[in-house]
């Protein structure tokens, strides 16, 4: 069982950065491919992007270049550093975690969820 908590969300203006922090507990946290997901208002949630226990990234193509994932094994987190803020951006971010043995993109693929952090950007 793993349980995870989300922070670092807020209002930034359109350009600026934010970086989302994701917390686990539980035990054999580097099994785990943690994933971050966003649902904007109105809207399906959305991949976003994941890294396995190893450090191995995917990206969706509507945040490579301007969100970087990172996971520390030691520490039990993931972080999202998401920068060049657009609008569109704004959402509730959320992470989760699955076992298996590749990357997904689907969230039905994820057994553990966080609570969701917002992230706005204002233009």
């Amino acid at each position: 069982q793993v349980q995870l908590g989300e922070s670092g969300g807020g209002l930034v203006q359109a350009g600026g950065s934010l970086r989302l922090s994701c917390t686990a507990s539980g035990r054999s946290f580097s099994d785990y491919y943690m994933g971050w997901f966003r649902q904007a208002p109105g809207k399906e949630r959305e991949f976003v992007v994941v890294v396995s226990g190893g450090g191995a990234t995917y990206y969706a193509d509507f945040v490579k270049g301007r969100f970087t994932i990172s996971r520390d094994n030691v520490k039990n987190t993931v972080n999202l550093q998401m920068n060049s803020l657009k609008p569109e951006d704004t959402a509730v971010y959320y992470c989760a975690a699955r076992t298996g043995t590749y990357y997904s993109t689907r969230q039905s693929d994820y057994n553990f969820w966080g609570q969701g952090t917002q992230v706005t950007v204002s233009s």
